[in-house]
C-alpha cells in the first residue's frame, strides 16, 4: 500500500458516521401569496365568487376546509387576511358573510412545497437554551438550506440533542411549516445606509436632497414618505434620478428585519426570501456565536442572496431565532460566495474567511461588520482534490491549538471534498496545518443526486472532544458524522510550514 493510499485510509477511519439523515420532504409546505399581477383578472375571479349563492359558499369553503386545515394552523385566520388584501379589488361595498371572504381568501393563496427537492448544506450552532440538561449534554440547531419548485432556496432548522458520549438524538420535525413575517417598523440606521449608497456610487446631491431630513434612525414608511413628498415636489424627474431612487429603495428592501412568533416550533420556521436580493434563494447560511468585547453573545451567519441572475453577500443576525435582522454585506472584499465570519473579533476588529476570487481563500479584517475591503490571501489549491478552487466550509472554529477550519476542495469531474486546516490563533494568516486529503468526500452510497459527487457543509461544533459535522450529499440531503479532535489535531500538526 502507497503512502498516498495510506494517508486516505487514515482520514476515512477518523471519521464516524451516527447513521442519521436529514431528507427531504415533500409533505411540508407553506402558503405564498398567489396575487395575479392582472388587477382585471383580480376583480373577475372575486366577482364568480360573489356570484355563487350562500349554499354554494358554504360547500365550497367546506372542502376547502377539508383539504388544507390539517395542512396550516389557523386557517381561517389566514384566508381572512388574504380577503382583506385583495378587499380593494371587490366591485361594491356591500357586507359580505364570514364564509364568503373566506372562500374569496382561498383563491389567492397557493402551497409551496419548500424542500420538495433538497435540504442539504447544513450548519449547526449550541440552540440558546440550554436548560435542563443532562451534564455533559449539549441541545444544538441545525440550520438547513431547503430546495423546492423553481430551484428556489430558503433557510429552515432542527434541533436535538448530543450527550455526553456523542449519542444524538434529533427531534421530530413538525408537520406545520410556516414563514417569517417582515417586520413593517424595522429602523434603518442613516449613517450606515449612507455609506451603503456611497459604496454602491450612487449617494450623490440628488439622493442627499431625499436622505438629508430624514432621522438619525427611519423606518421603511418614513423613507417611502419622503420619496413621494420629494417626488411629488419636485419638476419632472431625470432618468438618473429616477434610478437613484429606485436603487435607494431597492437597498432599503434588502436591508430587512423578520419575525416568528415565540410559541411558533423551532422546526417549523421557514426563511423564505423576503427582499429583491433574494428572489431566488437565501443560501448556504454559514451560523456562528459570536461573543462581542463585553461577553454578551449573538448568532451571526453569512449568506448567498441570488435573485436570478447575481449573487449578493449578506448577513442575518439573531439572538433567538425569534427575530432575524438581513443586512447586505458592502465593500470591494464583500463579493462572491463562501463568506465565513470567525467568531468574535481578532485584535479588536472583525475577521472574516472569503473566496473573493472564486478560486483561493483570502483573510478579511474590517472594524465595521457591514464594510469589507482588506483581503489576503493566505491559501491557493495544493492537492489534486482541490485543484480547481478551495472554499470555507463554515466558519472558524476556536481550539487551543488554533484556529479549526474546514474546507471545502473542487477537483476532477467537479467532485467536492470537505478537508482541513489549522491556523494560528493570534495571525490566522499562518497556516499551522494542512490535510494532504479529504476528510469527507463523496463514495458510490452518496453521489448521485441533485448535484452529483458533492460533499458539502456549512458549519460543525466541537463537543466533548468530538467535531460535530453535518454534511450534505449530492446536494439532496444531509448526515452527520463524528470526527476525534485529539486523531484530527495530530494529522494537522504532523508537518509544519506547509505551503500556501
Amino acid at each position: 500500500m502507497t503512502k498516498k493510499n495510506i494517508q486516505k485510509k487514515i482520514s476515512v477511519e477518523i471519521v464516524k458516521d451516527t447513521g442519521i439523515i436529514l431528507a427531504p420532504n415533500k409533505q411540508r409546505v407553506i402558503l405564498r401569496p398567489y396575487i395575479p399581477v392582472n388587477e382585471s383578472r383580480i376583480e373577475r375571479v372575486i366577482s364568480r365568487v360573489l356570484s355563487l349563492n350562500e349554499s354554494d359558499v358554504l360547500d365550497k369553503l367546506k372542502n376547502v376546509l377539508e383539504k388544507f386545515s390539517h395542512r396550516h394552523h389557523n386557517l381561517e385566520f389566514l384566508l381572512e387576511s388574504q380577503f382583506k388584501t385583495v378587499r380593494k379589488y371587490m366591485p361594491t361595498d356591500a357586507s359580505l358573510s364570514h364564509e364568503r371572504r373566506l372562500l374569496i381568501g382561498s383563491f389567492f393563496w397557493s402551497e409551496y412545497s419548500f424542500e420538495s427537492a433538497a435540504l442539504f448544506n447544513p450548519s449547526i450552532i449550541p440552540h440558546p437554551d440550554q436548560s435542563k440538561l443532562a451534564d455533559g449534554s449539549l441541545r444544538f440547531i441545525i440550520s438547513l438550506r431547503a430546495t423546492g419548485e423553481g430551484h428556489i432556496s430558503s433557510l429552515t432548522f432542527r434541533s436535538g440533542i448530543i450527550d455526553e458520549n456523542c449519542n444524538i438524538k434529533l427531534d421530530d420535525p413538525s408537520i406545520f411549516a410556516s414563514s417569517a413575517e417582515m417586520k413593517a417598523d424595522a429602523l434603518y440606521n442613516k449613517t450606515v445606509f449612507i455609506r451603503k449608497l456611497c459604496e454602491m456610487n450612487i449617494h450623490s446631491n440628488f439622493s442627499n436632497q431625499i436622505l438629508g431630513s430624514i432621522p438619525d434612525e427611519f423606518t421603511m414608511e418614513e423613507l417611502t414618505a419622503k420619496i413621494k413628498f420629494f417626488i411629488i415636489d419636485q419638476k419632472p424627474l431625470t432618468q438618473p434620478e429616477k434610478l437613484t431612487i429606485e436603487k435607494i429603495k431597492w437597498l432599503a428592501q434588502c436591508n430587512y428585519e423578520a419575525d416568528f412568533a415565540h410559541s411558533v416550533p423551532l422546526s417549523e420556521r421557514v426563511l423564505f426570501p423576503l427582499s429583491p436580493s433574494e428572489q431566488n434563494g437565501i443560501e448556504d447560511a454559514r451560523f456562528t456565536l459570536f461573543t462581542d468585547d463585553d461577553g454578551s453573545c449573538r448568532y451571526l451567519a453569512t449568506y448567498t442572496a441570488y435573485n436570478g441572475r447575481e449573487i449578493f453577500p449578506q448577513l442575518l443576525e439573531t439572538e433567538n431565532f425569534d427575530h432575524f435582522k438581513m443586512t447586505t454585506l458592502n465593500g470591494n472584499s464583500a463579493i462572491n460566495k463562501g463568506m465565513a465570519l470567525f467568531p468574535r473579533k481578532i485584535d479588536g476588529r472583525f475577521a472574516m474567511i472569503s473566496r473573493k476570487d472564486n478560486e483561493n481563500l483570502f483573510l478579511m479584517y474590517s472594524d465595521n461588520i457591514h464594510f469589507w475591503h482588506e483581503a489576503e490571501l493566505i491559501m491557493k489549491p495544493l492537492y489534486s482534490w482541490e485543484f480547481l478552487k478551495i472554499g470555507t466550509c463554515g466558519s472558524p472554529i476556536e481550539t487551543e491549538y488554533g484556529w479549526l477550519l474546514l474546507t471545502h476542495g473542487v477537483g476532477a469531474f467537479r467532485q467536492y471534498s470537505i478537508g482541513a486546516i489549522l491556523l494560528d490563533k493570534d495571525d490566522p494568516s499562518k497556516i499551522l496545518g494542512r490535510l494532504s486529503e479529504p476528510l469527507i468526500q463523496s463514495t458510490e452510497t452518496n453521489r448521485s443526486g441533485y448535484v452529483p459527487n458533492v460533499v458539502y457543509t456549512c458549519g460543525a461544533l466541537i463537543h466533548q472532544n468530538n467535531l460535530v459535522i453535518p454534511y450534505a450529499m449530492s446536494d439532496q440531503q444531509s448526515a452527520i458524522s463524528l470526527i476525534s479532535m485529539p486523531d484530527l489535531i495530530q494529522k494537522l500538526l504532523k508537518k509544519r510550514n506547509w505551503p500556501k
